[in-house]
């Protein structure tokens, strides 16, 4: 599997920002599929974004707009810039790849938005 380490996660106002890396353990341009998933309490895992080995992106309807996933494959890393945060964003965000039929999650990274 592919060795994948969030970081970025934190504490933010509503209406504030972050944005969550992924560092993936290869090159990026031998994955598949790169995405971000997150969880609320009480609730099941649910997709946000994904970015394909192409550049192709798609995104949950709740997040268009304010989220945008991008690549640095000189840095082997994924991000996910988080505008316009809203409280129902807060959750565990874990990164994903999928190359050769292998699926690979990060640890998870908290975030939270809160007055």
């Amino acid at each position: 599997q592919v060795q994948l380490v969030e970081s970025g996660g934190g504490l933010v106002q509503p209406g504030g920002s972050l944005r969550l890396s992924c560092a993936a353990s290869i090159s990026i341009f031998s994955i598949n599929v790169m995405a971000w998933h997150r969880q609320a309490p009480g609730k099941q895992r649910e997709l946000v974004a994904t970015i394909t080995s192409g550049g192709a992106t798609n995104y949950v309807n709740s997040v268009k707009g304010r989220f945008t996933i991008s690549r640095d494959n000189t840095k082997n890393t994924v991000y996910l810039q988080m505008d316009s945060l809203k409280p129902e964003d807060t959750a565990v965000y874990y990164c994903y790849a999928f190359r050769i039929g292998v699926h690979s999650w990060g640890q998870g990274t908290q975030v939270t938005v809160s007055s």
